[in-house]
């Protein structure tokens, strides 16, 4: 019988003094340990980009709480990503306002301009493309979020212009604040 033990990193050596402080500022403003765990994840991913296992697990470790609960909060949260995105993560929205006002045009317009599907990111790690079922912007659809801007009204033709400005360091295209 072969058993598989895993090392749990420790969370004193894994997360950085910043993390730490950061965690425990929301740990001293929530009724327990456990309840930061969202916080947590947002703090670690704003840092790295992404949540790997071993993150999660040290965060865990430092939240006294175990790996399995923590994934289930990063797995049902949309905005923390468990595997390696892009500098810049668009998510689509798909919901049946934007189905109805362009959803499909815009889509095809980001996959073929980028050349990747939902999923996928851009060879030069510029670009993640994701779905998400509701961006809150259904009387201005069809909407797309990058980062915390939102999108909003979008033709395939102002879509494409909108990745043209992030592809040349424009951080905050012209938008709305969410």
């Amino acid at each position: 019988m072969n058993i598989v033990k895993q090392l749990i990193p420790h969370p004193l050596k894994y997360l950085t003094a910043t993390e730490l402080a950061e965690i425990d500022h929301e740990i001293s403003i929530m009724e327990t340990r456990e309840a930061a765990g969202i916080e947590a994840l947002k703090i670690v991913q704003a840092n790295r980009g992404w949540i790997s296992d071993d993150s999660l697990m040290a965060i865990a470790a430092y939240l006294k709480m175990s790996s399995a609960e923590l994934e289930g909060v990063a797995t049902f949260y949309n905005l923390i990503y468990r595997q390696p995105v892009g500098k810049h993560v668009i998510h689509l929205c798909d919901s049946v306002s934007c189905h109805l006002t362009g959803y499909a045009e815009v889509l095809a317009a980001i996959k073929g301009y980028l050349n990747i599907d939902y999923g996928q990111t851009t060879d030069d790690g510029l670009f993640t493309l994701l779905s998400n079922a509701c961006l809150g912007g259904c009387d201005k659809s069809p909407v797309m979020m990058i980062g915390q801007q939102h999108y909003q009204q979008l033709t395939a033709d102002t879509a494409i212009d909108i990745l043209q400005q992030y592809q040349q360091g424009v951080e905050q295209v012209n938008g709305e604040q969410p």
